[in-house]
């Protein structure tokens, strides 16, 4: 069984070109991610759907707030939950509450330190309310865990005469052992000045570990604590990887405020004071580091699936060799 150090990644894309390219260094695993929420003491699907709205709510209730999604939003629809909150129908208001409450505002705030209301739109669109039966976590094509493993596909990317691989090697001590042209940095941005703009934000994550004995140690792979614990999730491994023993391997993730002396950075705070840094440190790239390309989630401080941060690689990569 294999487990993911830094928390569960399912990957996931619409892009054919992304998908297309990582399959020359890795075959797939099969894997439809789905995610339960523990709400009012039952688990149901997120992000929030019909079947949702049928397990949480009276069953009379349950079927008009369907009737009104399907009649205003359409089958199929993502509607983000702040938008559902300001709909003009009443019931729809209610449901967007509902679900704000229960599902997002708490949740929002352990893993961000902060209320929704301060935060990007950018956070509530990755929570929608769909109006579909669809327990799907990701609606994309493409989708699955590679087959060897993410270390062995790491490895494949590396392994080209072409690259030197230095571990337990600081940039700055890397930048003086070769000589360059043209530097691709994909460390934290404000690292790269010694932060003298001073520090961008970021979350980082505590993992508890256990080792259960058993064939499913939780009802999903991936469990979801909105408002009850101090855990924002949990992981079953053994139902994320497979299982090849009679144990199983679950990780419980706590969000904090990031520590750069001692903590790894995980997720760009996404409000506008951050933004705003963020920029400032762009602009002092332009001026005094022409020669380097800041790319990645640190690098260009945004928050990235996978996906994303693959499709930026080869961005830049075409930007060099056109």
């Amino acid at each position: 069984m294999r487990i993911h150090r830094y928390g569960p990644h399912i990957f996931h894309t619409q892009s054919n070109a992304v998908w297309e390219y990582l399959c020359r260094f890795t075959e797939w695993r099969p894997y439809t991610h789905r995610v339960l929420a523990e709400v009012e003491g039952r688990f149901v699907p997120v992000p929030f759907n019909l079947e949702s709205l049928s397990a949480l709510m009276p069953e009379r209730l349950a079927r008009r707030l369907e009737t009104k999604l399907l009649l205003h939003l359409g089958l199929g629809a993502r509607v983000p939950v702040l938008r559902l909150k300001e709909h003009a129908d009443a019931d729809l208001r209610f449901l967007g509450d509902y679900v704000y409450r229960n599902l997002f505002e708490g949740y929002t705030l352990k893993q961000w330190g902060e209320r929704p209301e301060a935060l990007d739109g950018s956070v509530t669109a990755r929570v929608p309310v769909v109006v579909s039966r669809d327990s799907r976590y990701f609606p994309d094509p493409y989708q699955g865990l590679p087959r060897d493993g993410y270390t062995a596909l790491a490895a494949r990317l590396l392994s080209h005469p072409n690259i030197r691989l230095l571990l337990k090697t600081g940039a700055r001590e890397a930048m003086e052992m070769v000589r360059w042209k043209r530097l691709i940095y994909t460390g934290a941005l404000d690292e790269y000045f010694d932060r003298r703009l001073g520090a961008l934000p970021y979350r980082s994550l505590r993992f508890e570990w256990r080792s259960e004995q058993g064939t499913e140690a939780q009802p999903a792979a991936q469990v979801n604590y909105p408002n009850s614990g101090g855990a924002t999730r949990s992981t079953d491994f053994g139902q994320l990887t497979g299982r090849s023993n009679p144990f199983t391997t679950v990780a419980w993730e706590y969000s904090k405020a990031c520590d750069p002396r001692v903590d790894e950075p995980y997720y760009p705070v996404p409000r506008d004071s951050s933004r705003e840094l963020a920029d400032a440190y762009r602009q002092l790239a332009r001026q005094e580091a022409p020669d380097v390309i800041f790319a990645g989630r640190l690098a260009d401080y945004r928050y990235y699936n996978m996906d994303q941060a693959v499709a930026r690689a080869l961005q830049v990569y075409e930007g060099l060799c056109p």
